[in-house]
């Protein structure tokens, strides 16, 4: 077929500039120029193409990425626009490598940002501000570690900004550095609720919840009569719902008060946070009051509530409200499955339970994980059914991990299966003591069939390689501080 003639680069860049805010208008005309062939390189034109169409182009596909599925735009298309736009000879500029950068972090590449950290190099943008904070966050979103982010912040052309800051917290925190991201944080120069809620988030990823709190605490403190936004109150819901005890409680109860006072809407992100520590914490009558007041439901927020009541004794509620998710038209995904699996197996419906764990994976194409099988030998284990969870565990793809075996083993110990138990502990010893529990667990079996000398000579072997029983304890929390 016969090339359409070059498109006028003037025009063509009037027609992007006036439907860049639509972007499914900006990819119809992509796939004109794609038809058109105006996209590929012309051996007969000698001059370089503009990268501003490229650009435009990269930029829609982000947006419409961001904005809907991945299948109506992919986070890699940037990326392959890219190497269009190499080979049609455009030169890029500051403009084109933060779309590339953000599609590189979208996608997960660490080697994408690498590459495109060289081509930045090779064209003396590195430094430019612009660039250089798109550098700092995709080295920090693809698994990189801190210090070549910070290699890059360093190397920043004057006193860096704060948004360049923020990029920096940012990565410290996603690669697990929360000290170097405390000092890094007092010592800013100013501070906006990015920075903040960067930190909360970070902290409360990294488990140190309560730092999280202490930090939001502080947050207010600086930030008197200012209105708290979404992303910052995800990060705190999240630290409230994995801080033991009535302080977590508390502080997500408070939080949740400060969001009817000012008639903060329920959105399936925040919805969801708030479903999850109401759940976290087994109040249930918060949790599906939560659930009914969000106002756009998502697959997440029904996840949520379905793990809340699997956990906490209301199974059959559970698998009703799982057949109103379907009847709604949301597709479970992996997490709904643990949820669901979780509740037959301490329902005690096994047949339930194995049907949907077929048609997890053949009716709706959802790849089962390790903790998937976890939930099945737990299903067939509580059932009495040691042989099917067996059968279960040597089909697996992968080799079991503790979890698995851990679920077996307190099924043993239900049913008083002394040999089974036995077997499974010298695999569980094989994978190493982290866990002493399990290995009270075997003794305890042993001591409850009556086999002392096995039990007293387990209890050596614990000590032997530095097992030692994790001593309960309890606490009280006075003004925000846990006493023991």
């Amino acid at each position: 077929m016969r090339r359409a003639s070059p498109y006028s680069y003037a025009a063509l860049e009037r027609l992007l500039q006036q439907h860049f805010p639509f972007p499914r208008r900006v990819l119809q005309l992509h796939a004109l120029l794609l038809t058109s062939g105006a996209l590929l390189p012309d051996p007969k034109c000698l001059a370089a193409a503009s990268a501003f169409p490229y650009n435009c182009l990269a930029h829609a596909h982000l947006r419409l990425s961001a904005a809907a599925s991945s299948s109506a735009s992919p986070p890699s298309a940037p990326l392959r626009l890219f190497a269009a736009m190499l080979a049609r000879g455009a030169r890029p500029n500051r403009h084109s490598f933060p779309s590339l950068l953000k599609s590189a972090s979208a996608s997960g590449s660490a080697s994408a940002a690498g590459a495109l950290h060289a081509q930045c190099l090779r064209r003396g943008l590195a430094a430019d501000r612009f660039v250089a904070c798109s550098l700092i966050s995709a080295y920090g979103r693809t698994g990189h570690p801190a210090g070549d982010a910070r290699k890059v912040f360093d190397e920043m052309e004057g006193s860096p900004d704060l948004a360049a800051c923020n990029a920096l917290l940012d990565a410290l925190c996603l690669d697990g550095d929360l000290e170097a991201a405390g000092t890094f944080f007092e010592r800013m120069a100013a501070r906006d609720v990015v920075s903040w809620t960067t930190l909360v988030s970070g902290l409360s990823r990294g488990g140190q919840h309560r730092c999280a709190l202490e930090v939001f605490r502080g947050f207010l403190l600086h930030n008197m009569g200012r209105r708290l936004e979404e992303a910052t109150l995800v990060s705190v819901l999240s630290a409230c719902a994995n801080l033991d005890g009535a302080e977590g409680l508390m502080a997500g109860m408070a939080v949740h008060a400060y969001m009817v006072r000012y008639e903060v809407e329920l959105t399936a992100f925040l919805g969801t946070a708030l479903v999850d520590m109401y759940g976290k914490h087994g109040k249930l009558g918060g949790c599906t009051s939560a659930f009914e007041f969000v106002c756009k439901k998502e697959i997440c927020t029904w996840n949520a509530l379905l793990s809340a009541l699997a956990n906490h004794g209301k199974e059959a509620e559970a698998l009703v409200k799982f057949n109103m998710m379907r009847a709604e038209g949301f597709l479970p995904n992996q997490i709904t499955f643990v949820a669901l699996l979780m509740a037959c197996a301490r329902a005690g419906l096994v047949e339930v339970g194995l049907y949907w764990f077929e048609a997890m994976i053949v009716e709706y194409k959802v790849t089962p994980l390790m903790v998937h099988y976890g939930c099945v030998v737990d299903l067939l284990g509580r059932a009495g059914r040691f042989v099917e969870a067996v059968k279960v565990i040597e089909r697996m793809p992968f080799v079991p991990d503790a979890s698995v075996w851990g679920a077996l083993l307190g099924a043993c110990k239900l049913h008083g299966n002394v040999e089974l138990a036995v077997e499974i502990g010298k695999k569980l010893m094989a994978l190493g003591p982290q866990q002493s529990g399990r290995y009270v667990t075997i003794r305890n079996v042993y001591l409850e069939d009556g086999n002392w000398l096995a039990g007293m000579r387990l209890g050596e072997v614990m000590q032997e390689v530095g097992i030692k029983k994790t001593v309960g304890q309890s606490s009280v929390v006075l003004h925000g501080t846990a006493i023991p």
